[in-house]
């Protein structure tokens, strides 16, 4: 292992960079995606809610790799050529974000009702209750489930290694080709892997009990 990271470390940084990124950029835009559809889903309005649950079932049931491939084939033959770099992030994000609708509805409907009526009740209009109300105690409810999602989005990315993302898993498999030492090489990988998702779940741990 020391081999390896002394031979390729160049390699290994830059994959670790490039997955650090697409987390990053997925994290963010799956969490705004995902509340957005989490508040449809929970809206008076029916067709909103209609649209909302055909979002999240067909992102949810479908497999990441499919998502990330559909971007990276598909979508270059017949509209515009992007990168597997943005193939896999907009898969992943997309992904992610039907999983962390569900999480964030079910927070907002463990607020009481009687919350929404309330703010209505004192002239708030409907979204914002949600901005001021609803919302801040939702997500205090789904802390834990949502630092589930974040871990499993880092984790996720590894699905740039099929679109040449050069992501981590990317470089491995290159690195483990060229020094025929595939042991060695993904317990580095697995290490760096640990690198990003440690702290974030000992960040989430200690959000959890800050907020209790």
């Amino acid at each position: 292992m020391i081999s390896i990271f002394q031979n390729y470390g160049g390699e290994l940084l830059t994959g670790l960079g490039q997955t650090l990124l697409c987390s990053i950029i997925a994290l963010i835009f799956a969490l705004i995606i995902g509340s957005a559809f989490a508040i449809m889903e929970t809206m008076p309005n029916k067709a909103a809610r209609i649209i909302a649950r055909v979002y999240i079932e067909v992102f949810r049931n479908i497999p990441l790799l499919v998502i990330t491939m559909f971007f990276y084939v598909v979508i270059p033959m017949y509209i515009v050529k992007i990168s597997g770099f943005a193939s896999g992030t907009i898969g992943l994000t997309l992904y992610s974000s039907a999983f962390i609708a569900e999480t964030v509805r079910s927070g907002i409907q463990s607020v009481d009702p009687g919350q929404m009526e309330g703010a209505r009740a004192n002239g708030l209009s409907y979204w914002q209750s949600m901005r001021y109300i609803i919302l801040p105690q939702a997500f205090r409810y789904v802390i834990p489930p949502l630092g589930n999602q974040f871990i499993n989005l880092v984790k996720n990315s590894s699905v740039l290694a099929f679109v040449a993302g050069f992501d981590l898993m990317y470089q491995a498999n290159v690195i483990a080709s060229d020094s025929l030492k595939s042991m060695s090489t993904y317990l580095c990988v697995g290490l760096l892997y640990l690198v990003l998702t440690l702290p974030l779940s000992y960040y989430m741990r200690h959000l959890e009990k800050k907020l209790a």
